[in-house]
């Protein structure tokens, strides 16, 4: 019977590559639309983590067609204003998910900032650096990776920044 061996992915093999430390999760995915809030949710609890430490990625385009690359908590929205003022811009809209594979490599839902097909600026929330480790996607649906967040930012070369939308709890 030939064993079974957990598949690397990209994300895995740049992190070795780079000797950065990082663990490994693995959810059963397809409850929700992957990439969405409530997705996020769901699967930071599937792993027993606080939603908080999880970190969704969106690739924007800028004004001047630059491509930028926003690490928000799951369950917060980026607010685009804040967004743009963090990279210089005079305005950013998010990527159509037509394009997301063309430019980073990956597709929506398992799109992560680490191995995109360039090295885009990015921008973590400033919350990141709150947290001894926090959990990104690791290339595709169905797989994380645990990683200190400050090897992240240097890996990635990133800034923090507020880029959250205000949320109101009723």
């Amino acid at each position: 019977m030939a064993k079974h061996k957990e598949e690397k992915t990209n994300v895995m093999r740049v992190l070795e590559q780079k000797k950065i430390p990082y663990t490994a999760h693995v959810y059963e995915a397809g409850e929700g639309p992957e990439g969405t809030r409530e997705y996020g949710v769901h699967v930071a609890r599937a792993l027993g983590q606080d939603p908080a430490r999880g970190f969704k990625t969106l690739v924007a385009r800028g004004a001047s067609k630059g491509i930028y690359v926003f690490e928000v908590p799951v369950a917060e929205n980026l607010d685009l204003k804040k967004a743009a003022r963090a990279v210089g811009e005079k305005s950013v809209e998010l990527l159509h998910v037509a394009e997301i594979n063309a430019v980073t490599g990956y597709i929506r839902g398992g799109c992560s900032p680490v191995g995109m097909k360039k090295l885009y600026p990015t921008v973590f929330h400033k919350t990141a650096l709150d947290y001894d480790t926090i959990y990104i996607s690791a290339g595709k649906i169905g797989a994380q990776v645990e990683v200190p967040p400050r090897a992240l930012v240097e890996l990635l070369r990133a800034e923090t920044a507020d880029i959250t939308a205000e949320s109101y709890a009723p």
